[in-house]
């Protein structure tokens, strides 16, 4: 008897009965916060306020702004910047393979090569490197290749014409880049277990597949969020080339204001286009990051402009029905 009158309650749980179970429901009510939106209403006002500043300031001359943001001055300094930025991150991430592999070898030579590398260039600051390399004909009037320690010389050029200013500057950001790199992609390596090198040997693997296979994109987790941060730093970096005269985007703008007298109006151009491109190379760093990352449980967090199009997606979808009862 005891178990049959379990029966009519089992029975109205498995139909579906909801009179007593909506009653006993807590109701989930979302946590407000105030505080966030009242501290972003600030920080939006005293944005506005800055910008509104700035904007009706009488020492302004927009007519001087709006007629250089797309001066074809401009836009040739915009593209020796990037030309150097990409060349240099390209080459120097090459060279930083090769110091970080080189760190982590056991052979004494490569690796006390690698770490008086990356000491001399990561100890000096990148403006004394500029120069230097720029000023390499005051040091050496003749770059010759022959036998050393004899006159029999192979052929000689003179210094000024092998490295001008350009290439002078393209050696001093692609060296000094590739100290920073080599730091960066070693901690990628390090970060990244060692029994899958010993999987890897285990399956017959060779060192270098087992690297460039295996291990490297392991580490591109590690590795491509400073990458990401040390191209934005080239980028900008890029205007250090101003005292070799690269007409580089900065150097271009500071020769029109030598001209015009309008150090403001041009400083305000160029930091424009500095903010643009860095947020245009934000974008494929945000996505490497996101592929690199996936089966991590810690996924970056979607941009600004991402927040907005989900929101303009979830507001589109269509109402989903309900199960179909047969």
């Amino acid at each position: 008897m005891k178990q049959a009158s379990t029966l009519p309650a089992r029975h109205a749980a498995e139909t579906g009965s909801t009179t007593a179970s909506t009653a006993d429901d807590v109701v989930a009510v979302p946590l407000r916060h105030p505080w966030r939106w009242i501290v972003a209403g600030a920080l939006a006002l005293g944005f506005v306020a800055l910008f509104s500043s700035l904007w009706t300031n009488p020492n302004i001359d927009h007519d001087t702004i709006s007629s250089y943001v797309f001066h074809p001055r401009i836009l040739s300094g915009i593209g020796l910047t990037l030309v150097v930025t990409v060349v240099s991150m390209l080459v120097s991430t090459v060279l930083g393979v090769l110091l970080a592999v080189m760190r982590l070898s056991k052979n004494p030579v490569m690796n006390a090569f690698a770490w008086f590398y990356v000491w001399v260039f990561r100890g000096t600051p990148l403006l004394i490197q500029i120069v230097f390399w720029g000023y390499l004909g005051l040091l050496y009037s003749q770059i010759s290749l022959g036998v050393p320690f004899t006159d029999f010389t192979v052929f000689s050029v003179d210094t000024n014409t092998l490295v001008p200013a350009f290439t002078a500057g393209l050696l001093a950001m692609t060296l000094n880049q590739a100290a920073y790199s080599a730091e960066i992609i070693r901690g990628g390596l390090v970060s990244v277990d060692a029994g899958q090198q010993e999987a890897a040997a285990s399956l017959g693997m060779s060192p270098a597949y087992t690297l460039f296979r295996v291990v490297l994109p392991q580490a591109m987790r590690v590795i491509i969020p400073p990458m990401g941060n040390e191209t934005i730093s080239m980028l900008k970096n890029t205007s250090l080339l101003s005292v070799i005269a690269v007409l580089e985007l900065y150097t271009v703008a500071t020769q029109i204001s030598s001209q015009n007298l309008r150090q403001v109006e041009l400083l305000i151009v160029v930091s424009c286009w500095y903010l643009f491109l860095t947020s245009v190379l934000s974008v494929p760093q945000y996505y490497l990051e996101r592929h690199y990352g996936r089966g991590n449980a810690r996924q970056p967090g979607p941009t600004p402009l991402g927040r907005i199009v989900s929101s303009f997606r979830k507001g589109k979808q269509p109402e989903s029905k309900g199960p179909v009862n047969d």
